[in-house]
C-alpha cells in the first residue's frame, strides 16, 4: 500500500484482526505512532527506546517494532498544508489495526473541535480505556494512594463530545430553542433570545457496546465488580437511559441474576466461578467515595463526560495524567495514547516525564499478547521511581531523588529491567 507522506517501513508486517476480533501479531509488526505537539518531540523518542529495549531484551531479537510515523496536529499541518488530521493518517492506523500517538494540541482558531475526539469519532474508537493503578514511591496527594486499582472503561462517541451544540443568539440556536418551545411545549429555557444550546445524545446500541466490554474486560481479569457510573437522577432519559441499558445487558448478554430484587446483580465468572457484582452509583457519590473508599471500585462504565472528569480525578489520587496511560478501543482498532496534554512551554528542552507514553506502550504490549515485554516496562519504571532516580515532576516532591532528563529518566527505566 501507498500513501502520500507516510513511509511505510521496508520490513515489517501487518497486525490483523480475525473474524471474531482476536489479533493476529506477527513477530516483526509495524507500528504507527504520532509524534504529537509540543513535548511529544521530547517524550515520544523515549516511549520508542524504552519500547524497543523491552522487547529485544523479552525476546532476544526474535521480535521487533517496525516504527511508522503518521501525522496529526501542527506536524501534519506542516507536511500536508491542510488542516492537522490528514485523511491517510486516519486510513494508515485504521489499516495497521494497532498504534499510540502523543498529544495533540488543537488551535483556538482550527475548524475542528479536538483532534483527538475527530480521531476516535472518525475511527469509531467507542472505548476510552483508562487503567488506574499506584506505582510504589510516585509522591500523591492522598494518604492511602495504593487503594486506588481501578480499570475506567468511558465512552467516547457519544454524549457531549458528539459536538452538536450552537452559540448563543444564533440562527440555529433560535431555531432549536423555538421549536422546543412551540411543538415540544418545553417552558425551562429561561432566556431564550440569549442561549447556547446543546444536545446530549445517548443511546442504546452506544451505551451497550461499552458495557460489554467493560463486562468482558472484568471476566477476562478477575475483577470482582463492575460499577454503572452516572447523573440519571437528574438527566432521567439519557443518563438514567445508560444505567438502565447497563443492566439489561448484563442480564441479557451475561446471564446476570438480581440481587435482593435488583437492579444491583452479579455474573459467575465462567473462567474461575468467582462472582462479578454488577452495581451503579450516581457520579457525584462516585467522586465523593472514589477518594473515601476507593478499594469498593474496580472496573467503572460511564459516559463519555463523565469519564474525562473521573480519569482525571482518579489519576490525581495515583499521582497524576503523567503516570496514567491510555487507550482508545473499537472492535477492530486500538490507539494508544498519552493522557496529558502538550506543554508547549517545555517542549525541545527534555524536561517533561515520559511515564505516560511508556506506561501507554506497556498497554499496548499487553494489547498484542506481548506480556514479557510489557512486565519488562513496568519493572525498569518501578526500579528507577524506587531508586528516586526521577524527573523534575516528581523530583520536587521526593526527598532526597536525584532528578534527570526526560532521555535520562528513559535510560534509567531501561537498566531497571536488568536489575534483580
Amino acid at each position: 500500500m501507498t500513501y502520500q507522506h507516510i513511509k511505510v517501513p521496508g520490513s515489517g508486517e501487518k497486525i490483523c484482526v480475525d473474524a471474531v476480533g482476536g489479533l493476529q501479531v506477527p513477530d516483526q509488526p509495524v507500528i504507527p505512532f504520532i509524534e504529537g505537539d509540543g513535548t511529544g518531540a521530547d517524550i515520544m523518542p523515549v516511549m520508542r527506546s524504552v519500547t524497543d529495549a523491552a522487547v529485544d531484551k523479552a525476546y532476544a531479537g526474535r521480535r521487533a517494532i517496525h516504527w511508522m510515523e503518521v501525522y496529526a496536529g501542527a506536524k501534519a499541518a506542516q507536511i500536508y498544508g491542510e488542516e492537522g488530521l490528514p485523511k491517510e493518517t486516519v486510513q494508515a492506523i485504521k489499516d495497521f489495526s494497532v498504534a499510540i500517538k502523543g498529544p495533540l494540541t488543537t488551535p483556538v482558531s482550527s475548524g475542528i473541535r479536538s483532534f483527538n475526539v475527530a480521531l476516535r469519532q472518525q475511527l469509531d474508537l467507542y472505548v476510552s480505556l483508562r487503567p488506574l493503578r499506584y506505582i510504589k514511591g510516585v509522591p500523591s496527594p492522598v494518604c492511602h494512594p495504593e487503594r486506588t486499582n481501578m480499570v475506567l472503561f468511558r465512552e467516547n462517541a457519544e454524549d457531549v463530545y458528539a459536538g452538536i451544540e450552537y452559540p448563543a443568539e444564533s440562527k440555529q440556536a433560535h431555531a432549536l430553542i423555538q421549536f422546543l418551545q412551540d411543538e415540544l411545549q418545553s417552558s425551562q429555557i429561561r432566556f431564550p433570545d440569549t442561549t447556547a444550546i446543546g444536545i446530549k445524545p445517548i443511546s442504546r446500541e452506544g451505551t451497550q457496546r461499552l458495557v460489554r466490554k467493560a463486562i468482558q474486560y472484568a471476566i477476562d481479569h478477575d475483577r470482582h465488580s463492575v460499577t454503572l457510573v452516572h447523573k440519571g437522577n437528574i438527566m432521567k432519559f439519557t443518563e438514567g437511559a445508560f444505567r438502565d441499558w447497563g443492566y439489561e445487558l448484563a442480564r441479557t448478554e451475561f446471564d446476570a441474576q438480581l440481587v435482593d430484587g435488583g437492579p444491583r446483580c452479579r455474573i459467575r465468572n465462567p473462567r474461575t466461578g468467582r462472582d462479578i457484582v454488577v452495581k451503579d452509583t450516581l457520579a457525584d457519590a462516585f467522586l465523593a467515595q472514589s477518594l473515601l473508599r476507593p478499594m469498593e471500585f474496580d472496573v467503572i462504565a460511564t459516559s463519555n463526560l463523565n469519564g474525562d472528569y473521573f480519569s482525571s480525578a482518579l489519576a490525581a489520587q495515583i499521582g497524576g495524567t503523567g503516570i496514567a496511560p491510555g487507550a482508545n478501543l473499537s472492535d477492530t482498532v486500538a490507539l494508544f495514547e498519552v493522557t496529558h496534554g502538550s506543554s508547549p512551554q517545555y517542549a525541545g528542552k527534555d524536561y517533561v516525564n515520559p511515564s505516560s507514553a511508556i506506561l501507554s506502550a506497556e498497554m499496548m504490549l499487553r494489547h498484542m499478547g506481548w506480556i514479557e515485554a510489557a512486565d519488562l516496562i513496568l519493572k525498569g519504571l518501578e526500579a528507577a521511581i524506587e531508586r528516586k532516580v526521577v524527573t523534575y515532576d516528581f523530583a520536587r516532591l521526593m526527598p532526597g531523588a536525584s532528578q534527570v532528563s526526560c532521555s535520562g529518566f528513559g535510560r534509567e527505566i531501561v537498566e531497571g529491567m536488568s536489575l534483580q
